[in-house]
């Protein structure tokens, strides 16, 4: 059941952004900035488990997640500025997420 309602939300929220975006911008990406399925996740785990030790572990784990992703935004949109090829572009910026990525597990971890 859970994951079915995370997977709902989930659609939801892309096709929404996605349907969002040709109207406004802004208002896509504030709807893909916002944790709606991060704090939806978080609660469904609580509820299966009410135990505040694996929900702190997880937000530390998203969190170790998230921070290298933040500069490779600023990355992927500088290069489709750029004139960039579009999926050249998403590469490169995962690959650095990737890298980064691993570079925060093994020294902040």
């Amino acid at each position: 059941m859970a994951f079915f309602v995370k997977l709902i939300i989930a659609v939801i929220v892309i096709m929404a952004a996605s349907e969002l975006s040709k109207r406004s911008v802004t208002l896509a990406a504030i709807l893909l900035a916002m944790p709606i399925v991060l704090f939806t996740s978080f609660t469904i785990i609580w509820e299966e488990t009410h135990d505040p030790q694996i929900i702190s572990r997880l937000t530390h784990e998203t969190l170790m997640f998230i921070l290298p992703v933040i500069p490779f935004l600023f990355l992927f949109s500088w290069l489709l500025k750029a004139n960039l090829n579009y999926y050249l572009s998403l590469s490169i910026s995962c690959i650095g997420i990737a890298l980064a990525t691993l570079i925060v597990q093994k020294f902040f971890h």
